[in-house]
């Protein structure tokens, strides 16, 4: 697969030289191919956020580089422009983002900033508002009309029109309820297989990051504890929950039935995953 996104050494210092002096990130190497699906997870201060928000050139290293496609997204004014569009990056309740008169001005901000035709634009806003599931009929309405999961729809075409070559969404499920989550879910993975695009999304919910991505990045403190396919990295539940953080339910489940004694496959965090080890294990020891 080809590099899209590469992160060197990346170090990022909060309030330098006051007492509120903070490093937020300290030398994380990280690595983006095309069309990827990874999940970034870690507890609350971990430095999710602010590890994004250098991808598309909104925040600045202390020190190290970040590059898109090879080339250093800070070495010119014009390279950090591209990369704001090459990088799409949406904020956690995107729906507080919307402000234009209508729901197809808004679809239409980032294309019209990228200085694109007017059938262009169109092309997209109508391609992007379909797999976001936004009917035709509301695109002239104002998005502020529309319901909340109507917004995030909106907010998530807006990102889609610009065609980026890499969707970073911080939280994209944050406040929605399980219908509201599975349709994001949906429009996301939707759009990642029609343009084979890379999509970074962070999230705190275990469940999610094991259902979602195929390659999994944990952070703690900073920097990178672990990374690999959601197996490999549920391998290694307990320091997981050593660091802070939540893994599935039947996750632990099974780690308790491994304390229990039961020799049973603990690197499972779907029910799927559940039902066939349990039948395994009755294959191999009977009804015991």
């Amino acid at each position: 697969m080809n590099e899209v996104l590469r992160v060197e050494n990346l170090s990022h210092i909060y309030s330098v030289g006051t007492p509120f002096e903070k490093k937020a990130v300290d030398g994380v190497d990280f690595v983006a191919h095309q069309g990827e699906f990874i999940g970034l997870i870690g507890h609350t201060g971990s430095g999710k956020s602010t590890l994004i928000q250098h991808f598309n050139g909104l925040l600045k290293p202390s020190a190290g580089r970040v590059l898109i496609n090879g080339e250093d997204i800070h070495q010119s004014k014009d390279m950090t422009r591209a990369a704001r569009f090459a990088v799409g990056l949406v904020f956690q309740y995107p729906e507080y983002q919307l402000f234009e008169e209508t729901v197809y001005k808004d679809i239409a901000f980032g294309p019209k900033n990228m200085g694109l035709e007017a059938a262009e634009i169109d092309r997209r806003v109508r391609e992007a508002a379909g797999i976001a599931g936004i009917h035709e009929g509301l695109l002239e309405k104002s998005p502020f009309e529309l319901s909340g999961g109507q917004k995030r729809r909106v907010a998530l075409a807006g990102i889609f029109a610009m065609e980026p070559e890499v969707m970073v969404l911080d939280e994209p499920m944050a406040g929605l309820d399980p219908a509201g989550r599975a349709d994001v879910f949906a429009f996301i993975r939707a759009y990642h297989v029609k343009h084979k695009i890379t999509v970074i999304f962070v999230t705190h919910s275990m469940e999610d990051a094991a259902r979602m991505a195929d390659r999994v990045v944990v952070m703690k403190s900073g920097g990178i504890l672990m990374e690999g396919t959601p197996r490999e990295v549920f391998q290694r539940a307990r320091t997981l929950m050593e660091a802070g953080l939540d893994v599935p339910q039947i996750t632990q489940v099974f780690l308790r039935l491994g304390e229990l004694g039961i020799d049973i496959d603990p690197a499972v965090y779907t029910v799927e995953q559940a039902l066939d080890a349990l039948l395994r294990y009755r294959e191999v020891h009977g009804h015991a």
